[in-house]
Order: structure tokens, then sequence, then C-alpha cells
């Protein structure tokens, strides 16, 4: 279910006054940030972020097609290493 209209997109304050610092100031580090749900607006165009998926920082580069999409889904939290089990290396 999304987000009510009248209410418009999750942007996390704490994390937009970092991006208006950070543009003041000419700041190019990427930007560290727990706020996964946080949905990324025209603002962090061509700043760089480092996304919190539960263990490290994954770092993001945002472009203009990642707009209106949430942090989260660019910062996976689960790892696929392979399926299979004993019997995979048996072939």
């Amino acid at each position: 279910m999304s987000r009510s209209l009248k209410k418009g997109p999750y942007v996390d304050e704490r994390l937009y006054e970092k991006v208006e610092k950070a543009e003041a100031g000419g700041n190019r580090e990427a930007i560290k940030t727990w706020a996964r749900a946080c949905t990324i607006v025209p603002e962090f165009v061509g700043r760089n972020f480092a996304i919190h998926n539960g263990k490290t920082f994954i770092k993001l580069y945002v472009t203009e097609d990642m707009v209106g999409h949430k942090l989260g889904e660019f910062a996976p939290t689960r790892i696929f290493r392979s399926h299979g089990g004993k019997a995979k290396g048996k072939k």
C-alpha cells in the first residue's frame, strides 16, 4: 500500500538537512544513513550515500532514474550464495 498523496513522500528530515549542509559546503563525501525507508527526492541527485543494510554500509551514487524510489531498494540485505548442499558437490 502506498503512502497518501495528501501526506506526500516520506523524506527523513535529518538526512535532508545533511544533504543541504553538504551541498552548501561543497562536500562530496558519502553521507552515512540508516534511513532505508526514505524516498529519494530530486535534491539527492548527484550525491553519494552509504546506506546501512543491517551489517555494513553499501555505497550508492544517486542518479535521476532513482527519484521516487526508496534508499533501501539499492542496498540488499540478503546475500545469495548458492542452491543445494551436499548433493551439489557430488556431480
